[in-house]
């Protein structure tokens, strides 16, 4: 999954949400130990601090944790992934409601067009 940051919001953000993502994707697996700050920062192509920013975010957030001269983990807590999988998918679903409102779909339509896409995608 690929770093994807826009001028539009500050980085450390748009770094957190990302990271949240690939923790909730499995790509940093719950126990898991995160990479090094500086080669997560190379690799997103932005200033060292401003990931440790974002890191330190996720400390807070109780989805990384560190241990001393050993490094930072992911949360083994599954329950408290699952809950920023589901804070994640309210969040995207509120954003695609409101984008498809202003469009002009009304409730029938949206679910019409979801299920529609739904089965498109089985196949």
């Amino acid at each position: 999954m690929p770093w994807e940051l826009t001028p539009d919001r500050p980085i450390y953000i748009q770094l957190t949400e990302q990271i949240e993502l690939k923790i909730c994707a499995g790509i940093y697996p719950r126990g898991s130990k995160m990479p090094p700050v500086r080669e997560m920062a190379r690799e997103a192509s932005v200033n060292p601090n401003t990931m440790q920013r974002a890191l330190a975010g996720l400390e807070e957030s109780g989805l990384l944790f560190t241990i001393r001269t050993s490094g930072r983990f992911v949360t083994k807590d599954e329950k408290l992934v699952k809950q920023v999988k589901q804070r994640l998918a309210r969040e995207h679903a509120r954003k695609f409601l409101d984008r498809m409102h202003r469009l002009g779909f009304d409730y029938e339509e949206i679910l019409a067009a979801l299920s529609k896409l739904a089965k498109e995608n089985k196949k």
